[in-house]
This record gives C-alpha cells, sequence and structure tokens, in this order.
C-alpha cells in the first residue's frame, strides 16, 4: 500500500501524472501545477550464474511429493527417492530434480 504525497507548496493531496514527453509518472497538485518525484520505481534483482537451486533436505519427507522407486540413488544405493520439477537457475525450461529418501542419506541429484 503506497503512502499519500502531499504539495510542498498548498499542502493538497498530489496524484499521480503521466508525461508523455518523457514517458514516466509523476506526482503532481490539481491546484497549483507543482509536480514531484517519479511515481515509478525500478528494482531489478540480478542471480549470477554461479547461484544453484536451493533443495532442502526434508523434502524427502513431504507427504505432498510423489514418489518412485524406479531409481537408485548414487550415493547410498536406496531404492526409493521424491521427485519434482522445477526451473534450474541459468537454464531454460523444466528440469526433474530427485532427493533420496533415506533419511540419513538425503543425496540430490537432477536429471
Amino acid at each position: 500500500m503506497s503512502t499519500m504525497k502531499f504539495c510542498r507548496e498548498c499542502n493538497n493531496i498530489l496524484y499521480p501524472k503521466e508525461d508523455r514527453e518523457q514517458s514516466i509518472l509523476l506526482y503532481a497538485c490539481r491546484n497549483c501545477d507543482h509536480q514531484d518525484d517519479n511515481c515509478v520505481y525500478r528494482n531489478e534483482v540480478h542471480h549470477s550464474v554461479s547461484e544453484q537451486t536451493q533443495i532442502l533436505s526434508d523434502v524427502a519427507s513431504d507427504p505432498t511429493l510423489p514418489r518412485t522407486k524406479a531409481v537408485r540413488c548414487a550415493k547410498c544405493q536406496h531404492g526409493e527417492a521424491v521427485f519434482f520439477q522445477a526451473t534450474a537457475r541459468g537454464e531454460e525450461g523444466m528440469t526433474l530434480f530427485f532427493v533420496c529418501c533415506n533419511p540419513n542419506c538425503t543425496h540430490r541429484w537432477r536429471e
């Protein structure tokens, strides 16, 4: 929720107003035509390619995720894993992630 802004000149409420020449939104007073700061702010978040998808080890105990016995864990040879699809950072499309259901292992891998 945004806060209300008031005119410095006459203390009336400032309203959003479009500046078509500069293609921006400003706060403007309807009484004295005073204009204030830009209404729209842009926040860009950049992820580095080295960041990896975070998979919590407790997903193996999540009862809502599907399980399979068609794969074997490469670390402990346990025959059951939880799987789900997600986007991996820096890659396009969906990736199939597996988490070993052995509580002593919780090895993670993807296909």
